[in-house]
């Protein structure tokens, strides 16, 4: 267990990989011993959840970038204060699919809302808080739009209403858009992110990962 909790999100664009990620993560961290919580943005409590469904599914609305931004911190700040904070407290790794920086990737960068509304919002809703440490799974957005697509044909069959594919279906200058202001997120805050080359194999990827996550829990304790 770790002396005190500790909060790692993993960002990147479509098809990068996140997913196979975490669940690794998480299985090496409980092999280790510790408590891990994973969850995701937007989402993560029943309430996050229904507001998950307005932002990401085929038909959730026909939102702009600012009503988009103010969604999904209204799902963050409910997922902060019910679940990963009561989480750290109890001295539990959180493993999150996205946080705060893709709201700002997507919702700024890709759809140009103002990055001082950004920040203050941010400020009202979380403070200081952050994650201590976050991934980006950095891709082409040419392979990474094709895995994403692979992966969603090989999936069960779903209605429009259930499909949640509202941002992967936007044009490829938006995901250009959106890889480069997750590398300018990312430069800026180098303290707090680890960027890695998501065309390494699995295992690749795995080790850089996993040597990352233990050096920061030595220093956590």
């Amino acid at each position: 267990m770790t002396a005190k909790g500790f909060f790692i999100s993993f960002e990147g664009g479509e098809g990068a990989g996140k997913t196979t990620q975490i669940k690794r993560l998480k299985d090496w961290l409980e092999s280790s011993g510790h408590a891990v919580i994973l969850t995701r943005e937007p989402g993560g409590t029943p309430e996050a959840e229904k507001i998950r469904d307005l932002l990401v599914k085929r038909d959730g609305g026909n939102w702009d970038g600012l009503t988009e931004l103010l969604l999904f911190f209204a799902a963050r700040r409910h997922h902060v204060e019910t679940l990963i904070k009561p989480a750290m407290a109890e001295g539990k790794v959180v493993i999150c699919d996205r946080f705060a920086d893709s709201t700002e990737a997507y919702q700024c960068f890709g759809h140009g809302v103002s990055t001082d509304i950004y920040a203050q919002i941010k400020t009202i809703v979380l403070g200081d808080f952050a994650p201590n440490l976050t991934f980006l799974l950095d891709v082409p957005v040419n392979i990474g739009l094709k895995r994403s697509k692979r992966v969603n044909d090989s999936t069960t069959v779903l209605s429009d209403a259930e499909v949640e594919d509202r941002f992967e279906r936007l044009d490829v200058s938006f995901h250009e858009k959106l890889r480069q202001g997750f590398l300018t997120i990312a430069a800026r805050e180098t303290n707090r992110f680890k960027v890695i080359d998501a065309l390494q194999s699995l295992d690749e990827i795995t080790t850089c990962i996993e040597n990352a996550v233990n050096d920061r829990l030595q220093d956590n304790v």
